[in-house]
């Protein structure tokens, strides 16, 4: 029998091994928690958006469509039949110069049939020129404009109606007088620069212009080509015989405010690199309204096919800071005289504030109260007296003796008695009161236009002075006291600051 404290070799006992802390594990658990933690606060956080202040200005630019007014006379045919034209569209024309034919026996048609070889080619100089044309519409084309398509088609037709017969005449008179075909020339009896578009506003003044001019779902141009056959007082072509011309367009209510006292305007052509000054007026039309007329004085051949002309004003450009309007509010602040500023305080000497008149039983003492100007001019400081500061509506305020700011008793000075009818304005009141004794209560106030400051990690109005405008920004004056300067951050949405509170960009 065996023993029973023998122990049985075939049992296997398991070693415990001792448990051991993992320290590593620890630490990367820790960092874990914290970076968990991390991202959830700051997504949670309500975050601003801001804008960084910019040098700049405002180019206001304003569309308009104007109907273009020139010195030209129409010419009619005085005879019937087949018209070939002898001048190119925009060549300047003396008294003399032979303007086109009248063929009223068709011998012109007939010879040109059976001389196929002096037929129309157009030159690799005319399809450049074409080509100019067709780019330069494309370039300005805009499906909201789809009106100036038109414009383009009747100016193609002028160029490609020159293009190919004038290259064919130059050759053709010469051919057709060796073979006897006899036909009658028009000679010009006027100088100047000749076209062949015609759309019967030829004879319009400007005090005849009104609303229905400018609506062009009527409009109609005809550009005559050389071989067509015209009747007797046919519209032959039109000469223009000076280099001034207009543009007249209708003025809105704000367009007649801003532009009835200029002399003149900056006009920039829509399609063309071209920018003119004209010489500005303010007529009325047929209809009683008022129309803008501008005058001037060259580049007239470039408008000659055109009757309406689309062109942009541009006034003249502020410098300055440039804010988006979202970030301005207003803000009411409390005016103080500025001779009652005082410097100092509990050691710091150059702490800026106000003397305050305080009241205990030992009498009547003024204080050093601390306080952040937000704007001056030549007579106030702007103080903001709202939330916990020191300074309340109703406090006394005295001034300074030489600028000394230490504690010292004051008399009580008496009480100073003002009606409703003296108080004219808040600001004339303050200054009354800061005359009286050197004493002065907090009360008079004033808005102020700002923005909010976020570069020092919270809100702080900045007061700004807006000079020019427009739809989305506005132009402000650099480099004034108190104000912003170029890279500060600010609130891009005013209405959600909240002063002294943490900003989270």
């Amino acid at each position: 029998m065996s023993d029973p404290k023998q122990k049985d070799p075939q049992k296997i006992v398991p070693y415990r091994r001792r448990q051991h802390m993992n320290v590593g594990m620890i630490f990367f658990a820790i960092i874990f928690v914290y970076m968990s933690f991390s991202v959830y606060t700051y997504m949670k956080r309500d975050k601003v958006q801001f804008y960084e202040v910019v040098e700049g200005g405002i180019v206001n630019v304003k569309s308009y469509t104007g109907i273009i007014l020139r010195d030209e006379t129409t010419k009619y045919t005085d005879r019937a039949g087949d018209i070939n034209y002898y001048v190119r569209e925009g060549k300047r024309a003396s008294v003399g110069t032979s303007i086109y034919s009248i063929d009223e026996t068709g011998s012109i048609a007939a010879f040109k049939a059976e001389h196929p070889g002096s037929g129309d080619i157009l030159s690799e100089e005319d399809l450049l020129n074409i080509k100019k044309q067709l780019s330069a519409f494309s370039t300005s084309y805009s499906d909201e404009r789809f009106d100036t398509v038109y414009d383009a088609k009747y100016s193609l037709e002028a160029l490609v109606m020159e293009c190919a017969s004038f290259s064919a005449l130059d050759n053709l008179d010469v051919m057709m007088e060796q073979a006897g075909v006899n036909f009658q020339q028009v000679l010009s009896d006027q100088a100047g620069v000749i076209s062949y578009a015609i759309d019967n506003y030829e004879d319009l003044e400007p005090s005849q212009v009104t609303e229905e001019v400018f609506d062009r779902s009527g409009y109609a141009r005809e550009t005559t080509r050389s071989g067509k056959k015209v009747p007797i007082g046919y519209p032959a072509y039109k000469i223009v015989t000076s280099d001034d011309w207009s543009v007249v367009f209708p003025l809105s209510e704000e367009d007649l405010a801003d532009y009835q006292d200029g002399t003149s305007l900056r006009v920039r052509f829509m399609g063309r690199d071209l920018e003119l000054t004209g010489d500005l007026s303010i007529i009325l039309g047929a209809d009683g309204k008022a129309y803008g007329k501008l005058d001037f004085h060259k580049y007239m051949i470039q408008f000659l096919s055109d009757r309406y002309v689309q062109f942009e004003i541009v006034t003249k450009q502020v410098s300055g800071l440039k804010i988006p309007i979202s970030a301005v509010t207003d803000k009411t602040f409390y005016l103080v005289p500025i001779d009652y500023l005082a410097q100092g305080g509990d050691g710091d000497r150059s702490a800026t504030g106000f003397m305050k008149e305080v009241y205990s039983e030992q009498g009547t003492s003024a204080v050093f109260v601390p306080a952040t100007i937000y704007y001056s001019t030549e007579e106030f400081y702007y103080i903001d007296v709202s939330g916990d500061g020191e300074l309340k509506v109703g406090d006394y305020l005295v001034k300074p003796v030489g600028g000394n700011v230490a504690d010292e008793d004051i008399a009580a000075p008496d009480e100073v008695g003002e009606t409703e009818a003296e108080a004219d304005t808040e600001a004339s009141r303050a200054a009354r009161a800061a005359e009286h004794g050197g004493r002065f209560q907090l009360g008079a106030s004033m808005q102020l236009q700002g923005v909010y400051s976020i570069n020092k990690g919270y809100a702080v109005f900045k007061q700004i002075e807006v000079l020019d405008a427009n739809e989305e920004y506005y132009t402000i004056k650099k480099g004034m006291s108190y104000g912003l300067a170029v890279y500060d951050h600010i609130l891009l949405d005013a209405s959600t600051a909240e002063e002294g509170k943490v900003i989270y960009q």
